[in-house]
């Protein structure tokens, strides 16, 4: 008989499916950024410039972007998270990667609330 240790079976299938879901939500949204951005006037014109405010000046655009942030480093974080722990055999040195990678993530996170709400100048 082989003893097997365990280690947290049955999270995969909710990882696979959050990824397939967070792929698509990033999909959609880079769609739709792109017909916006097709959409706007000659680039480098002023009439571009107020168009690109008038489109973040939207609360909508501003919350899905967030969004769109989010799903991003959640699906970065799935899969990187996954690579250290298939590549990186020490745990010490894989437990390091792990919040190095979260840290970063959360710091990207900020960093797009920061630009995505703050007022346009």
């Amino acid at each position: 008989m082989v003893n097997r240790p365990v280690v947290g079976a049955h999270y995969g299938l909710k990882d696979w499916l959050v990824q397939r879901v967070t792929a698509i939500y990033m999909a959609l949204f880079t769609l739709f950024f792109v017909i916006c951005l097709l959409c706007l006037p000659e680039f480098g014109t002023q009439e571009w410039q107020e168009a690109w405010k008038d489109l973040f000046a939207s609360w909508c655009v501003c919350f899905f972007g967030f969004l769109f942030v989010l799903s991003l480093c959640y699906h970065a974080w799935i899969g990187v998270r996954d690579i250290w722990m298939d590549y990186v055999k020490p745990a010490g040195v894989r437990l390091a990667l792990h919040i190095v990678t979260l840290l970063l993530l959360v710091g990207y996170a900020g960093w797009a609330v920061h630009i995505l709400w703050r007022p346009l100048a």
